[in-house]
């Protein structure tokens, strides 16, 4: 492969790795969440720890940390690249995407590990439980959003540098 098809690639699975994260996020929000809102304590806990035991696998961790790998590495490429329009928006949604690692490191996490010592008190559990991840994967959904409009600017800029005529 050349240098610019290796840059393509790299830039192509970034922002499709993104758009992955941030839809996955983006359901939760508007479906999942919600869905189980709807739901008594017991089954909004039972669901909740079924749903993080379910994610909690290798797939989705090659994909929400192959994401954000991969949008650095093709930030770097363009840099090296000569493309640095291109550079300056890979490295802003690097640090959106790196914003939803943050978020998930600080609040969810813990607030699923906090769900899945829980006892019995199912109301008790939701109650410590629902509002404080719902907004954190509010932000996680706005930060992969942004970082896929970012690698979305990337792409334009990278394929008409790559369209250009070379003098």
């Amino acid at each position: 492969m050349t240098g610019t098809t290796t840059q393509s690639v790299t830039l192509v699975a970034a922002t499709v790795g993104t758009g992955l994260m941030a839809g996955l996020y983006f359901a939760f929000d508007i479906s999942v969440m919600p869905g189980l809102g709807r739901g008594d304590d017991q089954t909004y806990v039972t669901a909740m720890r079924n749903i993080n035991d379910a994610i909690d696998n290798g797939l989705f961790g090659l994909l929400f940390l192959g994401a954000f790998l991969a949008t650095g590495v093709a930030a770097t490429q363009q840099q090296r690249g000569g493309r640095p329009d291109a550079a300056r928006w890979g490295w802003a949604a690097f640090a959106l995407y790196g914003l939803s690692l943050a978020v998930t490191a600080i609040v969810n996490i813990p607030l699923n590990n906090q769900l899945a010592r829980a006892g019995t008190d199912a109301a008790a559990a939701r109650s410590r439980f629902g509002g404080r991840w719902t907004s954190g994967n509010i932000v996680r959904t706005l930060a992969c959003t942004a970082a896929l409009a970012a690698l979305g600017r990337a792409l334009t800029l990278h394929g008409r540098a790559s369209a250009a005529p070379t003098p």
